[in-house]
């Protein structure tokens, strides 16, 4: 999903898989194309779950926040009337509306800012999801040259092998 972060929204995007091997299974392209597109299909899902997930958190939040920033209005008024003329009445009072309007944060970053990322994200996913898959074979590759990124032992080991192969 990073390299098809960095294209352009509108680009269309496909999946060239090469293989150092000819050609083996006949359905082998379209097992692979299935795997990638419910591989991508299940990133989808669970991007939109955790954006509904998220919006059910901000719901909560506004709801707790509304409450929180009401009870210190109305409580900063109360205790300002007590204290009628004071500064120190005043000051409670703005202390209390800043508190109020501080447990406003939360539901406020993720109605304005959080959710829009994981829209993006799974978006991208269904775009994967539907992407055209190919195979491209190397015919002319050795039976074996798979062999050559994948050490059947540590580096370390096989190092070990070849000095005992010239000592001997």
């Amino acid at each position: 999903m990073g390299w098809a972060k960095d294209m352009p929204r509108d680009a269309a995007l496909a999946l060239l898989v090469d293989l150092d091997r000819p050609a083996g299974l006949p359905d082998e392209a379209v097992v692979l194309r299935d795997a990638i597109h419910e591989f991508f299909h299940q990133r989808a899902q669970a991007f939109w779950q955790r954006l509904r997930d998220l919006f059910r958190v901000g719901r909560t939040s506004l709801a707790i926040g509304l409450v929180a920033l009401a009870v210190a209005i109305a409580l900063g008024d109360f205790l300002a009337s007590l204290m009628k003329g004071s500064r120190f009445g005043e000051i409670v009072r703005e202390s209390l509306t800043i508190g109020g309007w501080v447990s406003m944060w939360r539901p406020l970053e993720v109605f304005l800012y959080d959710w829009w990322p994981v829209r993006r994200e799974a978006r991208l996913a269904e775009k994967l999801a539907v992407m055209p898959v190919r195979i491209r074979y190397m015919d002319t590759a050795a039976p074996e040259s798979w062999r050559a990124d994948w050490p059947a032992v540590s580096p370390q080991r096989e190092q070990e092998q070849k000095a005992k192969e010239i000592r001997t």
